[in-house]
């Protein structure tokens, strides 16, 4: 920071400061970002989950398809105005909640992802303690429940890979880019092996026409089902993409982004879905059902060379995908709270103990906590997306004035009321309990597939409406094409 700007402690600290240089996540780094991003166990077991609205096989092929399409047009809009400003997600927030109510959004982001840190750590051990179990047989007297729920075999697993993931955050971000694109090709290792065993297992057949319904759907249902299965997989990774100036900020320029979304998501993603589908509707002629758990179908392979590959694979991915995803925002988050005090290192100390204590083995076998309390701070995501989108592009033109977003100074730009920008909270509360009613209420259980495009389209229009003012200021105040690149910069 220019040391005219006088950044307030209570606001700054080098973690969250901005870009310092031109950024070394590239096309690759983001296209390898996305690998991870996408290529998990919890990725595979969504798009399998798909096959419970009624779906054949192809129409779910097509819905993962053109929600991947609607989640790169967001990357897009989310990673260039990110890239633009070069700071880190709850920084970027100050511009649409103010510099303190940015913690609002920072902290449900935070919920979520520490939440899903921790299942995503113990389905990973999970899938190492199998491998333990088939390479060394004797260990499986080490697998009743012992302490907390959780067996002595079972903490030795979590608490290794738990340890592994707080060493690579520790390391700093360049550490997290080259996890990222070493992790985002190794599940490929796994999903190839995995699917040429399922096909060899099923024949090398399966039916696209594969419906887990005894009646096929009607056109109109079918249009539904399909419509639903592209926002569920978009709300898969609302998270995701409402913190991706987290990594596209140290992005040197904006065609780098476009392009490593283009990779990741358009190519890359979509060839990840249509191989996702085809090991479900394989499992389908072995099993009877698709098998939506691909622990379960590692667990079958009796080939010790191919498991050992595989599970080392998906360990890795799941590693890489945990780190990227859900334990990078949260630190920045927690950080942002108190910069003074707490620094990236120590908001991903703080996530990694509280992703502990929830205990996610117990968090991951309870579907109701998960629904409700996690996928109710979920729902959140959409219109926080929606506001914050809305505010940058249509309200503010692109303009930031980087010296206020770390000013305490109440003729600062985002300082707003005391430090709280209320129009955008009004924004938020009323969006976020319409996407919760849309998505629990039963009356309208109709639109619960819909929860993510409903929230952040009224958290995005309320806005605009709301914000008349500040786009008639901003509209009479816009500087020149040169003036905001060296103010954005």
């Amino acid at each position: 920071m220019p040391e005219a700007a006088k950044p307030s402690p209570r606001l700054y600290n080098e973690d969250i400061a901005p870009r310092s240089s031109k950024g070394n996540w590239k096309t690759l780094d983001l296209f390898a970002w996305w690998m991870s991003a996408w290529h998990s166990l919890g990725g595979y077991t969504m798009a399998v989950g798909l096959l419970v609205l009624g779906l054949q096989g192809w129409q779910m092929a097509l819905g993962l398809s053109i929600g991947l399409v609607i989640i790169y047009v967001f990357s897009n809009w989310m990673g260039i105005a990110g890239q633009r400003v070069g700071v880190p997600f709850p920084v970027f927030s100050r511009i649409s909640f103010g510099v303190y109510g940015a913690n609002i959004p920072a902290i449900l982001r935070a919920i979520v992802a520490v939440a899903w840190y921790g299942i995503q750590t113990y389905l990973a051990s999970a899938a190492v303690m199998l491998l333990i179990f088939k390479l060394a047989p004797g260990t499986k007297s080490l697998s009743e429940p012992s302490f907390l729920g959780l067996s002595a075999i079972g903490w030795i697993c979590f608490l290794a890979l738990w340890a592994a993931q707080l060493a690579v955050l520790w390391r700093g971000m360049e550490a997290v880019r080259k996890l990222s694109d070493f992790a985002g090709v190794t599940i490929w290792v796994a999903m190839i092996a995995l699917a040429v065993w399922v096909l060899d297992q099923a024949g090398w057949t399966i039916d696209w026409t594969y419906a887990e319904v005894d009646v096929p759907l009607s056109a109109g249902a079918s249009i539904t089902a399909v419509l639903g299965a592209i926002f569920l997989t978009v709300a898969y990774m609302g998270g995701p993409m409402l913190n991706f100036a987290d990594f596209t900020r140290l992005a040197p320029n904006e065609d780098n982004v476009r392009k490593g979304n283009q990779l990741g998501l358009l190519l890359n993603g979509i060839a990840f879905c249509v191989v996702a589908v085809i090991i479900a509707l394989a499992s389908v002629e072995v099993y009877g059902s698709a098998v939506s758990d691909p622990v379960h179908l590692l667990a079958s392979i009796d080939n010790v060379a191919m498991l050992l590959i595989a599970i080392i694979a998906v360990a890795i991915a799941t590693v890489g995908i945990n780190i990227i995803l859900n334990f990078v925002s949260p630190a920045f988050d927690f950080s942002n709270v108190w910069p003074e005090r707490i620094s990236f290192r120590i908001g991903g100390l703080i996530t990694a103990i509280l992703s502990l204590l929830v205990m996610p083995w117990k968090l991951y076998a309870n579907p109701i906590a998960v629904n409700y309390f996690i996928g109710g701070v979920g729902a959140t995501m959409g219109p926080l997306l929606g506001i914050m989108l809305v505010d940058y592009y249509m309200v503010r033109k692109g303009v930031v004035k980087m010296s206020d977003l770390y000013s305490e100074d109440p003729q600062g730009r985002y300082y707003y009321d005391k430090g709280f920008n209320r129009k955008s909270i009004v924004c938020l509360a009323i969006s976020g309990v319409v996407a919760l009613a849309v998505a629990y209420l039963p009356a309208l259980s109709a639109l619960a597939h819909f929860s993510w495009p409903i929230g952040l389209a009224i958290g995005g229009g309320l806005c605009y409406l709301l914000k008349k003012d500040e786009r008639e200021a901003a509209r009479a105040s816009e500087p020149a094409p040169v003036e905001l690149a060296q103010d954005a910069n």
